[in-house]
């Protein structure tokens, strides 16, 4: 998430031209000459901030924006980018739920939303963003998050089909998913390997060890180096 979260900030570095193509969350009437030539300066100062590495002076203009263009989603959507880049979850949240509220398909949103509320705990209010998100981009990380976190709220059953909707995905097998491995490096698996482990922890929770080890021996089928399911695999 954090790499794709600081993808969007970077995109918005060079923002001068994006700022009038996203005019249209703001209808140009309501725009006053005098404001439209406070928002540039303030722009133009959100950019040097950045530049310099001023974080408080971007935010600063980005909430002067903010309060001048109160139906204009970028500003906010650059500020919860930032808190989260910042690891001010809470904060980042906040503002991500509140774009929400105007907003429910917002993709941005619904990322940064789901991230910091899984970064802070609530997982349980983390769940519906990472559903949503994955209902309307089709992003398969965000479907192994929903099984991976109905897993940790011991919801089985759902996490169980959503892990089968990624096995099935053909997709599964060219995206990786980084684990960490016992000498406190990473490790890249594929996505279907990743999905075949969690299988087995489902069935291993529930008991049904022999289902557990196929599901693990499956993932390993599909990358023999996978330590973490080599590790579950050798606790049955």
């Amino acid at each position: 998430m954090k790499k794709s979260v600081l993808i969007l900030l970077v995109q918005f570095v060079v923002i001068g031209a994006v700022w009038a193509q996203e005019s249209g969350t703001q209808p140009p009437a309501e725009v006053s000459e005098s404001n439209r030539v406070r928002n540039q300066a303030d722009e133009r100062i959100y950019q040097m901030a950045l530049r310099y590495n001023d974080i408080n002076v971007a935010k600063a203009k980005l909430y002067d924006l903010m309060e001048r263009n109160p139906r204009n989603l970028r500003y906010p959507e650059l500020l919860a980018s930032l808190y989260f880049e910042m690891e001010q979850y809470s904060s980042s949240a906040l503002v991500a739920l509140d774009m929400l509220e105007r907003d429910d398909k917002n993709i941005s949103a619904l990322e940064i939303a789901a991230y910091s509320l899984e970064q802070v705990g609530a997982l349980e209010r983390a769940l519906p963003h990472f559903e949503s998100l994955h209902l309307l981009s089709g992003d398969l990380f965000s479907l192994y998050k929903t099984s991976y976190l109905q897993y940790t709220l011991k919801k089985y059953d759902e996490a169980m089909n959503s892990v089968n909707m990624l096995i099935k995905n053909s997709k599964a097998g060219e995206q990786n998913v980084t684990f960490p491995t016992e000498n406190n490096q990473t490790q890249e698996v594929t996505m279907a390997a990743a999905a075949l482990n969690l299988k087995g922890l489902i069935y291993k929770d529930q008991g049904s060890n022999n289902e557990a080890r196929t599901a693990f021996q499956e993932a390993l089928q599909k990358n023999p180096d996978f330590e973490l399911a080599k590790t579950n695999l050798a606790s049955l």
